[in-house]
């Protein structure tokens, strides 16, 4: 029986992740929806992710038509919104009528998601996906390449560098290089320059893991941050150039994480001083000093919990909630 930490945000992503392993999971779908009919959702607007999870329960169990019911539900609640959850919801019931022998209606209800490859970071698999189960591998690479291609456009008329130093400096791009890699691979067609790209983002990626380097997660505060930048201007490389886009950098990489299947996961609380000790008599702009820093926070006690409830305050401390402050900047 599903409880009301279960109806929250964060429950229903910990059910995610546990669904299929439970001991009825069609009987959760089926409690999922009657939840969400009833009212019950801390968070009204999660009903549409709900239902995308019901259906994706109904799907692994090979229940197509109680899938398929489930996911034109999560369609209607989404109305005409074009957020990462209802570009969600649409992909996923695209995928659902491909394998109802429905082909013409998946692709009528796809292709006007075709812009939200370069603005939903779930976009690029859900979509990807919903192509690849309807035999339209071509289509999905013509996609792809044309979002990744505006991505690198956009990327360098920002002043951005030709090729990105990490998959972190990559944001949307990486994802969609990853999964246009994935549909060339599929076509066995050759490696080109974007998917070389996609595997050194990759392997910059690993080797990062590899290392248990928590560089990425160390978050300043507004005034820190601007004390750091101030005292070291190279930082704002690694750190971001503004405090906005170092508050975005760090959700897109908690989002990264969660996809990957990490969980509590936590920002570790900086200061401008407390580099500045941690470096000692080297540059706080190596590397290997903000490894280090890292290292430190994440055997310290200043770590602030991701995620916050959507209603709840934003963790990066502005006083605004975290559903109109940085919940968004993942995108």
């Amino acid at each position: 029986m599903l409880t009301s930490s279960d109806l929250t945000n964060d429950g229903l992503k910990e059910l995610r992740q546990s669904a299929l392993g439970r001991p009825d999971p069609l009987g959760l779908a089926a409690e999922l929806a009657a939840a969400v009919d009833a009212g019950r959702l801390a968070d009204p607007d999660d009903a549409g992710a709900a239902l995308v999870l019901a259906a994706e329960i109904a799907e692994a169990r090979h229940k197509f038509d109680a899938a398929l019911r489930y996911a034109d539900r999560a369609v209607e609640l989404s109305g005409t919104r074009d957020d990462n959850e209802s570009v969600t919801a649409r992909a996923v019931h695209a995928r659902l009528l491909f394998q109802a022998g429905r082909a013409d209606e998946a692709l009528a209800e796809l292709e006007p998601l075709r812009p939200a490859l370069t603005q939903h970071q779930d976009a690029a698999a859900y979509i990807s996906a919903a192509l690849s189960i309807g035999g339209r591998n071509r289509i999905a690479l013509d996609w792809l390449t044309e979002a990744a291609e505006q991505a690198l456009a956009e990327r360098k008329a920002s002043g951005g560098s030709a090729e990105p130093a990490s998959a972190d400096d990559a944001g949307l791009l990486f994802f969609l290089l990853q999964q246009r890699h994935r549909v060339r691979h599929a076509l066995n067609l050759p490696h080109d320059s974007h998917d070389n790209l996609a595997d050194k983002l990759e392997t910059r990626l690993a080797n990062a893991a590899a290392t248990g380097a928590a560089d990425d997660l160390v978050f300043f505060p507004q005034a820190e941050f601007d004390k750091v930048v101030a005292q070291w201007p190279a930082l704002s490389e690694s750190y971001g150039k503004d405090w906005d886009e170092h508050r975005a950098r760090r959700e897109r990489e908690l989002v990264r994480l969660t996809g990957a299947g990490r969980t509590g996961l936590a920002l570790l609380a900086g200061t401008a001083d407390g580099l500045s000790r941690s470096a000692g008599d080297a540059d706080p702009a190596d590397p290997k000093s903000r490894a280090a820093y890292a290292r430190q926070l994440a055997g310290g006690t200043s770590q602030i919990p991701w995620p916050p409830e959507r209603n709840g305050a934003c963790w990066c401390g502005s006083g605004n909630k975290y559903k109109k402050c940085c919940l968004p900047r993942s995108r």
